[in-house]
């Protein structure tokens, strides 16, 4: 095949493909009501996902429905709560509504990439209702869950033994009958660099 025929995907191709995403390391500082929480994400693995949720949490990405605070631009998670906890699971947030039921208004196909399994505690995923169904919801595991594999996007990890620390405190807070917990743990901000 001749040079020119050839695909090639730089820093600024993808950046028009999936959003400004940088080939550097991206962090994400999910600041609490329980402590911070943070997450080293995944741009070169989940391009798409990394700039969908790092545009909704500085608020530079659109989104048709109201976010957290009831507003139709800015920071999306900041005042959303997380709204489903499983202990030995996982907890999910994200949702401004905070029923489960909430996202930012259009949805988005999955990235699965061969590296990142469910093997183990502490990965950031996309939570959906099916094939395709990503929106703004997420969820950070609490141990192993190989049944996710292929069915909800990998986009980030809790590296650090004190945000890891915060993710097990709120896994075992207590919840209601549908796995709200009966103290609200709420997203104040989400920091990204």
């Amino acid at each position: 095949m001749c040079s020119a025929c050839q695909v090639r995907t730089s820093s600024s191709h993808r950046a028009w493909l999936y959003g400004d995403v940088s080939d550097q390391k991206k962090t994400a500082t999910l600041h609490t009501n329980r402590g911070d929480i943070v997450v080293e994400l995944f741009p070169n693995h989940a391009p798409k996902t990394v700039a969908n949720f790092v545009g909704l949490a500085d608020g530079s990405k659109e989104y048709s429905s109201a976010n957290a605070k009831g507003e139709a631009s800015g920071p999306f998670y900041d005042g959303s709560v997380f709204h489903r906890v499983i202990d030995g699971f996982m907890i999910q947030g994200g949702d401004p509504t905070g029923t489960g039921r909430g996202g930012p208004g259009y949805r988005f196909e999955d990235e699965f990439h061969p590296d990142l399994q469910f093997n183990k505690p502490y990965l950031l995923a996309m939570a959906n209702a099916g094939p395709g169904t990503n929106g703004s919801q997420f969820f950070i595991t609490v141990g192993p869950t190989p049944h996710l594999n292929r069915r909800h996007t990998i986009f980030g990890e809790v590296t650090d033994a004190a945000s890891q620390a915060v993710v097990d405190a709120i896994a075992t807070t207590a919840t209601d009958r549908s796995d709200r917990p009966l103290d609200e743990v709420v997203i104040e901000s989400v920091e990204i660099s």
